[in-house]
């Protein structure tokens, strides 16, 4: 059985990018999100495996991505939230990290690296 993922980033290369990622893997994308704000609602609504989260997104002055992290992990304690950011963002994935991200990723990176830290996180 694939384990279901939600991909949150504003840019739809980057969902797009990920979802290539993981078609050929033990993952399959459950939903999608371009906000914090919608991130939150398709958590609650789909209940995935896991979630891949950006930081910076549009609506940043409503909800951010380490805000939408905290509001994830407030609904689901147990929630797999790995944050795909930018270099440049260190204080904000160690916020991220601080409200319950389980691991990081650097924007850009290689399929192969995003497939380790998957394992990581789901070893069998």
């Amino acid at each position: 059985m694939k384990r279901k993922v939600l991909v949150v980033d504003d840019a739809i290369f980057m969902r797009n990018y990920i979802r290539g990622i993981l078609h050929n893997s033990n993952f399959e994308v459950c939903g999608e999100a371009s906000d914090a704000i919608e991130a939150v609602e398709k958590y609650k609504q789909l209940k995935p495996d896991l979630v891949t989260m950006d930081i910076i997104m549009p609506r940043i002055d409503e909800l951010d991505g380490v805000g939408a992290i905290k509001k994830i992990i407030d609904i689901d304690p147990q929630a797999n939230i790995i944050v795909i950011s930018a270099i440049g963002e260190d204080h904000l994935v160690k916020e991220a990290s601080n409200q319950g991200a389980k691991a990081f990723l650097i924007k850009p990176f290689k399929p192969d690296e995003l497939i380790k830290l998957l394992k990581q996180i789901f070893p069998d």
